[in-house]
């Protein structure tokens, strides 16, 4: 049983010192590396299945910058998105181009 206080790894926590031996650490590290793998694999996977609507999102953020749920629906059921959505922009104040008034408090020390 070794104390190594080394780097952090997948698996080992900062803040708790546990006295594990270094075959057991293996063993999880291994197991997290698996996990790893395995889900990067299916993201992999489902981008390269999917590609066909990367490909039109990326144009369409390209056109528009954003997307709204409409959009992204449109292009995941293989439709070509729809023009965005007009928004009002927000009722404006009118300007206060006076000077700030000057601080009446001393600054913290």
């Amino acid at each position: 049983y070794g104390e190594n206080e080394g780097e952090v790894f997948l698996g080992r926590s900062i803040t708790t010192h546990k006295n594990v031996s270094e075959a057991t650490m293996q063993q999880v590290d291994a197991e997290i590396r698996r996990i790893i793998d395995q889900q990067y694999g299916l993201a992999r996977r489902l981008i390269e299945e999917n590609r066909d609507k990367v490909e039109a999102m990326t144009h369409a953020l390209l056109e528009w910058e954003t997307l709204d749920a409409d959009q992204i629906n449109d292009i995941m059921a293989g439709k070509p998105p729809r023009e965005p959505k007009r928004t009002t922009p927000p009722a404006s104040t009118p300007a206060d181009n006076s000077p700030g008034a000057a601080p009446n408090a001393a600054a913290p020390a």
